[in-house]
């Protein structure tokens, strides 16, 4: 909570505070009264409208009236509301008058400002730190605004009428320096992990007094300013021109992991009281014609974009396959737009890191060039991104090392480009082991996710993208586990408990489960409803299983029964096999699953979750 200060005169003391029950104190009768709501208005040169604008409530007030002579009244009463920003006074006779206020916006003790008892309109009202060790941290604000108060005949006979603007605008005493860089690449900015200043300043005025007079001279001095998370700071106004001369030096980071170091000098030749003085720099980067999209944390961060298969998805977009399907063997997909974008869909519960996207376009060269970098991608992205080479020609780096300039390109010239992904990210590495993969999508099978119950039908019930999620997770699981070495060894040392349809003398070999395993499959993966005793359906491109084995299939050898039990009828078994009531899907598959989880993409049910998700039926 703010600590509010308030400084009035009221028949000359000072005040720091006033209740509701000061103001029924107020003296009845004809005594002349006046509100008057204060606000502070923007610097004068700002381009956009502040936030501060919108926000006129004071950290401290001080307030004077001042007669004619420009001294403070006595025998009146006074006082500043800090919930509506208004100050109220009673009491005032006919006369010129001039109301000062000062309105503070943060903590002056971090600026060593000390606020002095006026006893004159002359007087230095603030005094400031002849060594000022950093830039000002608060907002001071100002107004000196003359009114009158003048009789006013009435028919019961002449009253005092406050003649004085309802609304005081308050100006800051202060100026604020602002270091406004132009980029020529967008992916410079967000590429950038230092920028600092150094300069050396000429001394700022030390005293200001009630009638707006600056004076007083404080030391020279240096600064080094950080401009990471800020490109502007306050400052008084100086006695001296050129009160500002520094040097600018930035630090980025290229797309291939090496720093650029720059540097430039700048000069301010004045600070003024309520006015920007901007520093221009016109970056001039090394990157600056490069055509890599260089996706860094603040690229990312700055564009906002969207996820797939989140909580509030509609069904309708889930369980379309134009827009919800993906090859387990490709979870990351990368294509252009035919509105010129790139788009980059992650079928991922983990994040990974470090990916360059490379293409190679046959309109330009055969070799791929660098064509997108990314410090990471999230875990079920959904990005949309311009492309720099659709604006004007740039400049690419080939897989052989060289430096091309390619001209600027068409959509069109884009369709037939083909894209390579390469990452040194660990759990990428185990995604690529992914060789044989199955397309994945999913289905409602008549169910109604938005029903508390699901909207069963028959053994269906609508999935959740709470669910898709698992699915995800399972199947990329599940065909990393196709190609394991060790999984290949299991089935060859139990290949005579494996058995087809017609039962226990119907022998399948461990190549024709391994192939069958592995054949290119595509299924609509739905939800099943256990009312009716049913925990999972499989066949053709078909398959479900119950809530509690999306969550389980983790550490649950029983949830894993059940999911290789309907993978064992979409690869044709019925319940005369081993594939679904046998040794393959009840002891060898569900038990390898679990045992194994650690050397599987997905191998911890924390990415997701999903037991502590409030979308769970």
């Amino acid at each position: 909570m703010k600590k509010f200060f308030l400084g009035l005169f009221f028949c000359g003391l000072m005040v720091t505070a006033c209740s509701d029950e000061d103001k029924d104190m107020l003296p009845g009768g004809e005594t002349t009264s006046a509100i008057i709501k204060l606000g502070a208005v923007d610097y004068e040169n700002e381009t956009t409208r502040s936030v501060a604008q919108d926000n006129d409530v004071y950290d401290r007030v001080d307030f004077y009236i001042m007669d004619e002579n420009g001294e403070p009244v006595r025998g009146i009463k006074s006082y500043y509301i800090p919930e509506t920003a208004e100050i109220v006074t009673e009491g005032l006779q006919k006369g010129k008058y001039t109301l000062l206020v000062l309105g503070v916006k943060g903590d002056i003790s971090e600026d060593g400002v000390v606020i002095n008892k006026l006893e004159r309109i002359s007087d230095v009202w603030l005094s400031f730190p002849e060594e000022p060790g950093k830039p000002l941290s608060a907002d001071y604000y100002y107004s000196k605004t003359p009114f009158e108060v003048v009789s006013k005949k009435t028919a019961e006979g002449y009253i005092e009428e406050v003649l004085l603007d309802k609304e005081v605008k308050q100006k800051r005493i202060m100026g604020k320096v602002s270091f406004d860089f132009d980029y020529n690449n967008r992916y410079v900015r967000t590429a950038m992990t230092d920028k600092a200043v150094r300069m050396s300043h000429k001394g700022f005025y030390t005293n200001f007094s009630a009638d707006s007079i600056f004076s007083g001279k404080g030391m020279e001095g240096e600064w080094v300013l950080e401009l990471n998370s800020t490109n502007e700071y306050r400052m008084l106004p100086a006695p001296e021109l050129a009160v500002l001369q520094g040097n600018l030096e930035m630090k980025s980071r290229s797309y291939r992991g090496y720093e650029i170091s720059q540097d430039y000098d700048f000069g301010v030749e004045k600070v003024e009281p309520n006015r920007i003085s901007r520093v221009k720099i016109d970056v001039k980067h090394p990157d600056d014609n490069l055509g890599v999209i260089f996706m860094t944390r603040t690229a990312y961060d700055e564009g906002a974009y969207g996820k797939i298969l989140q909580d509030g998805e509609p069904k309708e977009v889930y369980t379309d396959g134009n827009q919800r399907r993906f090859n387990t063997a490709e979870p990351l997909q990368v294509k252009v737009t035919d509105n010129g974008q790139l788009m980059v869909r992650f079928y991922s519960p983990r994040v990974v890191t470090g990916m360059m996207v490379k293409a190679k376009i046959p309109a330009v060269s055969q070799e791929y060039l660098d064509f997108a970098y990314f410090d990471s991608i999230p875990a079920f992205a959904d990005v949309f991104v311009n492309i720099p080479v659709f604006e004007k020609g740039r400049v690419f780096r080939t897989e052989s090392g060289k430096m091309i300039e390619v001209q600027k390109l068409t959509v069109e010239q884009m369709k037939n480009a083909e894209f390579k992904l390469e990452s040194e990210d660990e759990y990428w590495k185990k995604l690529k082991q992914i060789i044989h993969g199955w397309s994945i999508g999913f289905g409602l099978y008549g169910g109604d996710p938005d029903r508390p119950d699901g909207g069963p039908v028959g053994n269906w019930m609508g999935i959740r993208p709470v669910h898709c999620r698992e699915v995800v997770a399972f199947f990329l699981n599940f065909t990393f586990m196709i190609d394991m070495p060790e999984h290949e060894e299991i089935l060859r040392a139990n290949e005579d408990r494996l058995y087809g349809n017609g039962g226990v003398n119907d022998k399948v070999t461990a190549e024709t489960v391994l192939a069958q395993m592995r054949q290119s499959r595509t299924l609509s993966v739905g939800l099943v409803y256990p009312g009716n005793g049913v925990l999972g359906l499989g066949g053709g491109s078909a398959y479900g299983a119950y809530q509690q084995a999306y969550l389980q299939h983790y550490f649950n050898t029983y949830s894993c029964e059940i999911m290789f039990h309907e993978l064992g009828h979409v690869m044709g078994y019925n319940h005369s096999s081993s594939f679904t009531y046998g040794p393959w899907a009840q002891e060898l598959m569900n038990n390898f699953y679990v045992n194994n989880l650690s050397k599987m993409p997905i191998d911890s049910p924390n990415y997701l979750d999903s037991k502590n998700n409030p979308n769970l039926y």
